[in-house]
């Protein structure tokens, strides 16, 4: 069964990294062979809230927001009859894409990119391409 991971931030280019891993399931023999994993990672809070929130509560909103990003990607999964397993990570983006991807032992991350310039991308650093810096697998980018 070949594990693969789909980091997801609610944006159209991650839904279409989704729309690729659901058309590839029929190359496979059966449709079952193919464990997906959705993964949202949100950023911690920049400053420290808990005068104001109990950590069930911080953990309770990341969980929330996890989910109103992923829903998309859910909805297009559920109606081509996929199987598949969201995470909701709190943490470094790609640092955390990159650890969840190891413990999984996911043989593939699917990412769709925004597709900025080059410059924007020197000038606003990407999640992109810091995970295929520290990927060991091999990371699939779909534009």
């Amino acid at each position: 069964m070949k594990k693969v991971l789909l980091p997801i931030d609610g944006s159209a280019c991650a839904l279409r990294g989704v729309a690729l891993v659901i058309s590839k399931r029929s190359h496979y023999a059966r449709p079952d062979d193919l464990d997906i994993h959705l993964v949202n990672v949100q950023a911690p809070f920049s400053h420290d809230v808990s005068r104001f929130s109990s950590h069930e509560q911080m953990l309770e909103f990341h969980r929330e927001e996890s989910q109103k990003l992923m829903r998309d990607a859910c909805a297009l999964l559920d109606a081509a009859g996929a199987k598949y397993t969201c995470h909701c990570e709190v943490g470094k983006v790609a640092e955390t894409i990159i650890a969840l991807a190891d413990s999984l032992q996911s043989e593939q991350i699917v990412m769709g990119t925004h597709g900025r310039g080059a410059l924007s991308e020197l000038l606003m650093g990407s999640i992109t391409l810091k995970v295929v810096h520290l990927s060991k697998i091999p990371v699939l980018l779909v534009k």
